[in-house]
């Protein structure tokens, strides 16, 4: 299974992100987690010391390897379990948790992403997976992996938002090129819901069987990215993705 989280900037996509790479692990999978953001956030939030994600080799530099061991040179490559050792090369582990980086952060005025998101499109396009691996993708805020056709191997979008207008509006847009590139399931997942008005404005401006479930806004979530001890709500984010992950499993597999 391969998924994409996606969603406007500063939604929370890489905290649900996080949790889904770590819940898939708990229940005994094998997960590539593959931080797909410029930014670099997801191996932070998963528990990883900075200096070892800055160290680690981007997946991109594994193209003419990859290339040369499958016989191929072109935009796709045949992949095959040999290719395992490979991946491990590129990968921080973390038990049942392979975290790997698309990129590195680029200089100001430097060169996009164009490389790295070919590349990634065809290695997910390729990738071989097993009944128990599940690959998740951590996209760059808003929708120019899609533009580029970045997420096109995968089997699910799953599109975090918020209940605002703008939020929403970038939500659609995503299932219109999720659409556009014939990935079947897109799903959704409220985030920093405050009150039962704001999920009837998700549910009025989304597909409602489509949305996984909502996230309560937990101040909690915000003490933990500052380094602060959490507050007695912290279980209330568990809980409320508890229920989607479920969701996600039943809806996706």
């Amino acid at each position: 299974m391969k998924i994409a989280v996606s969603g406007k900037g500063g939604v929370g996509k890489t905290t649900i992100s996080a949790y889904i790479v770590k819940k898939f692990a708990a229940e005994g999978y094998q997960v590539y987690a593959v931080d797909a953001d410029p930014d670099l956030s997801l191996g932070t939030v998963l528990g990883i010391e900075n200096q070892d994600i800055q160290n680690l080799k981007p997946i991109v530099d594994m193209r003419d390897v990859i290339a040369e061991k499958s016989g191929g040179g072109g935009a796709y490559y045949s992949l095959n379990p040999d290719v395992d050792d490979v991946l491990n090369e590129y990968a921080i582990r973390i038990g049942n948790i392979k975290f790997f980086k698309m990129g590195a952060v680029k200089q100001g005025g430097s060169s996009c992403y164009c490389r790295e998101n070919s590349f990634l499109n065809s290695l997910m396009n390729a990738l071989l997976l097993n009944n128990k691996d599940v690959v998740v993708l951590d996209m760059g805020a808003g929708i120019e992996h899609l533009t580029r056709g970045t997420s096109k191997g995968v089997d699910a979008i799953i599109v975090v938002t918020e209940p605002t207008l703008v939020s929403v509006q970038t939500a659609q847009v995503v299932t219109k090129l999720a659409h556009e590139l014939e990935i079947k399931n897109v799903k959704y997942i409220g985030n920093k819901i405050r009150r039962v008005e704001e999920q009837e404005f998700l549910k009025k401006h989304l597909i409602p069987e489509d949305i996984l479930g909502f996230i309560s806004y937990n101040e909690s979530m915000l003490d933990e990215a500052l380094g602060l001890a959490p507050k007695e709500d912290a279980g209330v984010f568990e809980q409320d993705m508890n229920f989607v992950f479920k969701n996600l499993v039943s809806q996706i597999n």
